[in-house]
């Protein structure tokens, strides 16, 4: 297993997260395996697989009280197969495993979520600047303003380094899933954010062990994950956006509004770092109040 994820990471580029996420769907098969007094891999068959998988189906969730009927979503499900066969072929590739016995599960169907935006009203109580401005507060700025701008990932903000900032050119060197460089326009608003914050906030929260991180915590350390996304949640309830805002949802704001208003759907892909257009084409779903308000103005007997 260790053989493996430095494989993910190191020669296929996968991000921290899908490598962290790997390891743990394969240690609850290995926690599993060694509940049914497997304790090699050699001793594993086609069989084991799908006995655990039917265990993970029916299995109560963790968080949820003994009598609640809900179960592990199908999303998850088809992950946990996609650990597995991505590992068992892998391990059959370099040996380890005579054959690869995870090519005989099958993926369950994969519904597509319809992405949630806010409106633009909600983005612009979101991106209103506090007062008086510290140097955190200019610094949640230019995350939200650079987020909305360009439709960043959140690990794509907490990894971007001063080096990838072209701000007089108005444009970033963004780098994303696997290791891929894509390059991104920069809004007018977004540059002003990030000129404020790199001259009147960033130099303040510097200290000597401080790396070229863009965003940078009060400690002077790069953002988690988590405090990340705290930061930001801290501005929502500022706004006082009374709905649930995900990590994505600056993202899918950013891909939505530049379809309502004209964009091409392949520029978009471009933007957000899409590898397969068919990614890119969700957001074709969530514009039907546009469709509708276009039919009833133009169609003559609407």
């Amino acid at each position: 297993m260790e053989d493996f994820l430095t494989y993910l990471r190191h020669e296929r580029g996968q991000s921290e997260n899908t490598q962290r996420t790997y390891a743990a769907l394969l240690n609850k098969f290995v926690a599993w395996a060694a509940s049914q007094g497997l304790n090699d891999w050699t001793l594993v068959e086609l069989q084991h697989l799908t006995a655990f998988l039917q265990a993970e189906r029916t299995r109560p969730l963790a968080d949820e009280p003994e009598d609640s009927a809900k179960r592990l979503s199908s999303e998850s499900v088809y992950l946990e197969i996609a650990a597995l066969r991505a590992f068992y072929r892998f391990a059959e590739n370099e040996k380890f495993l005579p054959v690869n016995l995870a090519e005989h599960l099958s993926l369950p169907r994969r519904w597509k979520r319809l992405p949630q935006a806010l409106t633009s009203t909600e983005v612009e109580r979101l991106l209103t600047p506090e007062e008086p401005a510290t140097p955190a507060s200019l610094c949640d700025q230019a995350i939200l303003e650079l987020a909305y701008a360009c439709g960043l990932r959140l690990a794509e903000l907490r990894g971007l380094r001063l080096e990838q900032l072209q701000l007089d050119a108005g444009f970033i060197n963004v780098i994303g899933k696997g290791n891929k460089e894509r390059v991104v326009p920069v809004g007018r608003k977004a540059v002003e954010a990030l000129n404020r914050y790199l001259e009147a906030g960033r130099p303040t929260l510097v200290t000597p062990r401080s790396p070229a991180a863009v965003f940078l915590t009060q400690r002077g350390t790069p953002f988690g994950h988590t405090t990340l996304w705290a930061r930001i949640k801290r501005r929502v309830k500022r706004a006082d956006i009374g709905r649930n805002v995900t990590p994505h949802m600056l993202r899918h704001s950013f891909a939505t509004h530049l379809l309502e208003h004209g964009a091409d759907l392949r520029i978009i892909q471009e933007l957000l770092g899409h590898a397969n257009i068919s990614t890119t084409e969700v957001y074709t779903h969530v514009t039907g109040h546009r469709l509708r308000d276009v039919h009833r103005k133009f169609h003559p007997r609407a």
